[in-house]
């Protein structure tokens, strides 16, 4: 069997969201000592075990809830009191979420999705970098990002999409970047944004309610111009300024859940 930290990497990799939960004090008896480990997954499974019983079926539910809150807490247990356990003590348990990865994909390997790609995983996204023009993929140095040379209908074909998923489009075609768009606004996601002029923006606006029979309120979602104003210029700025507007759907995405 593979032990917890195994198992939460392999969590990671499969985009499972996992409650580490941690015995971090005991007093008196108690069924497990501390430092005993167990993981609850989102669906109520487990793997390992603080003690079996009531205060363990206690402790999943305590889990779950702090999954559905995206906050670390600490739970005292009176055993006795609230168990019912003849052993009697107390132990205090630490469980925090361990949450799925957001991935980030970005359409277009020009300066800029480069930039991107660069600065996002150090802000602990998994990054993919899409572009069906392989000498601009294989500019990009970074073993960390994930390269897709295909063309963009077969990676989307391909791509999983959920409410972790942050999706940047900034190809070399306009008309590229508005079949990515089409085809993403009806997908799941946490972010979507499309890099452009206002006259772009406007321009699309028009085009999918008018042509697609997309509405006001989906086109509402979608980040166009993409990225917060800061008067960036030049490829590195115009990133920072997308990322800042990442991070802030991340962490707004994080609370409000």
């Amino acid at each position: 069997m593979k032990n917890i930290f195994e198992l939460i990497g392999v969590a990671q990799k499969e985009s499972d969201s996992v409650a580490l939960c941690t015995i971090v004090s005991t007093k008196g008896s108690s069924p497990r000592k501390t430092g005993s480990k167990m993981l609850v997954y989102e669906d109520g499974r487990i793997e390992g075990t603080i003690g079996g019983g009531d205060l363990e079926k206690k402790v999943i539910e305590n889990a779950l809830a702090v999954l559905k809150k995206r906050e670390a807490k600490i739970f005292k247990h009176d055993l006795l009191n609230q168990h019912d356990m003849c052993c009697g003590g107390t132990v205090e348990i630490f469980i925090e979420p361990i949450l799925k990865k957001n991935k980030l994909y970005i359409f277009g390997a020009g300066h800029t999705g480069q930039a991107l790609a660069k600065f996002a995983i150090d802000f602990g996204f998994e990054v993919v970098l899409i572009d069906d023009r392989k000498e601009y993929l294989n500019d990009c140095k970074l073993d960390e990002v994930n390269k897709m040379n295909l063309p963009h209908q077969q990676a989307l074909s391909v791509l999983p999409f959920d409410e972790n998923v942050f999706i940047c489009i900034m190809t070399y075609s306009h008309p590229m970047d508005r079949e990515i768009l089409g085809f993403c606004i009806k997908k799941p996601f946490a972010y979507l944004g499309m890099i452009g002029s206002q006259r772009k923006v406007e321009m699309t606006k028009k085009m999918f309610v008018e042509g697609l029979n997309i509405s006001e309120h989906d086109l509402a979602k979608v980040d166009m111009p993409m990225g917060i104003d800061i008067l960036a210029e030049g490829p590195d700025e115009i990133a920072i300024s997308i990322l800042a507007k990442l991070i802030e759907v991340k962490n707004g995405k994080m609370v409000n859940r």
